[in-house]
């Protein structure tokens, strides 16, 4: 589970999160949206332990982030939108040197269905200058489910995927949480966020204004039950500055 509870994160007079409190359950899916600078970078980064919050809690999977960081850590899995990898060791030694860090014995043994699942299991001795941006992010994803997380975290997950490679990333991102993870998916393609998620939280100028399933946040700003995410989203956002609207991936 997910609990962030008063999180506010200021950078001298700027304050990029105000006082900001959700929860995700073990097995649901909660999409984190909202206009350019919103806030969401910095609430990722926060709820991961890559900065700390000026105020509030973090508990991941019941373990206080501050209090005990390397307990929390190993519960999660963060996967940001620009892969980072070593540029001399090759898919299988990415994978060993992430095993070994985290202690996982029978890496092998794990690593097999991984790669399979995002069609790499041909990959294995290849360097990261042989493999295309797509396959990067499948290797960055490969190694961060290798210690089998509890808390996953996808910041634009789809980016440098081709169509194939996004359909497999869904039923990944679906399986995690059918598995029990508590999963948050930050992406501006409101349609990857209507069919992969079971809750939405929207952020605007750092602010909550919107927090719940997806029925329920429709109810709450859509005119009719079927109305889009899309939809949603404006309703919800209509009176923040204007801002470059999300990508609505066709």
């Amino acid at each position: 589970m997910i609990e962030v509870r008063g999180l506010t994160k200021r950078y001298g007079d700027f304050t990029a999160v105000r006082d900001l409190s959700f929860t995700v359950q073990p097995g649901e899916v909660m999409g984190l949206v909202g206009p350019n600078g919103a806030g969401k970078t910095t609430t990722l980064r926060c709820a991961t332990g890559i900065i700390p919050p000026t105020l509030g809690t973090v508990r991941i999977a019941g373990t206080d982030l501050a209090a005990d960081p390397v307990a929390a850590k190993r519960q999660l899995a963060f996967f940001p939108d620009e892969p980072r990898l070593f540029d001399h060791l090759t898919v299988e030694q990415h994978l060993n040197f992430v095993a070994r860090l985290y202690g996982v014995a029978d890496w092998r043994d794990r690593a097999t269905p991984i790669l399979t699942e995002l069609e790499m299991a041909d990959k294995r001795q290849l360097l990261p200058a042989e493999l295309s941006r797509g396959m990067k992010q499948k290797l960055v994803i490969a190694c961060g489910l290798l210690h089998a997380p509890t808390v996953v975290f996808f910041d634009e997950p789809l980016t440098g995927l081709d169509p194939g490679g996004i359909r497999r990333m869904k039923e990944t991102m679906r399986r995690l949480a059918r598995e029990g993870a508590a999963v948050i998916l930050s992406s501006h393609l409101l349609s990857l966020l209507e069919e992969v998620c079971t809750h939405v939280l929207i952020l605007k100028a750092g602010e909550k204004v919107a927090d719940g399933s997806i029925a329920d946040i429709r109810s709450r700003y859509a005119s009719h039950p079927d109305a889009s995410l899309e939809d949603v989203f404006f309703k919800a956002t209509e009176d923040a500055p204007t801002a470059a609207p999300p990508v609505i991936q066709p």
